[in-house]
């Protein structure tokens, strides 16, 4: 089973940026996502890659958070810039959709807040 590591998060001011790593223990899902879940709501996701390499986000991060990833490294990145505190929120990599048997990683932390 593949293993998920998380890393990257960190306490940063409104207006500032995070890059988030995401490394798997195997090669990557061609269909790998980056999903976040804030205390007392649901996990969502807020970036994509489809199945036809196109990139998918959230309204809520459009224009704002950038989706990559380096197959070589089995590593997906979430840079996010011009963070707000709405985007404080435990972030987690896994494939779109996550399978049943697909296990989480811990995540990482993302604090936004002055």
């Amino acid at each position: 089973q593949v293993q998920l590591v998380e890393s990257g998060g960190g306490l940063v001011q409104p207006g500032g940026s995070l890059r988030l790593s995401c490394t798997a223990s195997g090669s990557l899902w061609s269909t790998m996502a980056w999903y976040r879940q804030a205390p007392g709501k649901q996990r969502e996701v807020v970036a994509r890659f489809t199945r036809y390499g196109n990139t998918y986000y959230a309204d809520s991060v459009q224009g704002r958070f950038t989706i990559s990833r380096d197959n070589a490294k089995n590593t997906v990145y979430l840079q996010m810039n011009s963070l707000k505190p709405e985007d404080t929120a435990v972030y987690y990599c896994n494939a779109f959709p996550v399978q049943v048997s697909y296990s989480w990683g811990q995540g990482t932390q993302v604090t936004v807040s002055s």
